[in-house]
């Protein structure tokens, strides 16, 4: 299902004396955080007025945020992008979470976990029954079809995939 805001970064520390604040991204890459006019904090919207990548995080001017003190109220929150301001074909984690998965048409569980790892990412999927949980990697391959407004996704099972398997 897809999420109305997605988690995007952690505000870490602040940044100079103006107000900018340091975010460590959860994005695929810092640079993606640059593109969003607009972020959503505790609850409430900010319009950010510069972003800039310095190295694997963002330093980023939030407007009304405009001394150290200010920035450093935000440290450990949570900085959250709206979904609607995004691409429809962009996928999140967090939008996977409890899709349910097909295989060959049967329901083999919904996804739990979403693994990251330096060459794709991994699906961990469960059922109710707490037995054949499956680990499929996120590639075209095994990757058939997905549909978040559907609540589904199809997907090619190969030996190996189902947890119990040796």
């Amino acid at each position: 299902m897809k999420q109305i805001y997605i988690d995007a970064g952690e505000i870490v520390t602040t940044h100079g004396v103006r107000g900018e604040v340091k975010v460590m991204t959860w994005l695929d890459s810092p640079e993606m955080l640059c593109e969003f006019d607009r972020c959503r904090i505790d609850g409430e919207e900010y319009i950010i007025e510069s972003c800039r990548v310095q190295k694997s995080c963002n330093l980023v001017k939030l407007q009304g945020i405009d001394t150290m003190e200010d920035a450093q109220a935000m440290r450990g929150k949570t900085l959250q992008l709206y979904r609607e301001d995004m691409d429809d074909e962009v996928i999140f984690a967090a939008d996977l979470i409890g899709v349910e998965v097909l295989s060959e048409g049967v329901v083999i569980g919904t996804i739990t976990d979403v693994l990251s790892y330096p060459g794709n990412s991994v699906y961990v999927i469960g059922n109710a029954t707490g037995k054949d949980a499956y680990m499929i990697p996120a590639v075209k391959e095994f990757i058939l079809s997905t549909d978040i407004e559907k609540n589904e996704m199809h997907v090619k099972l190969i030996e190996g995939m189902r947890s119990d398997e040796n």
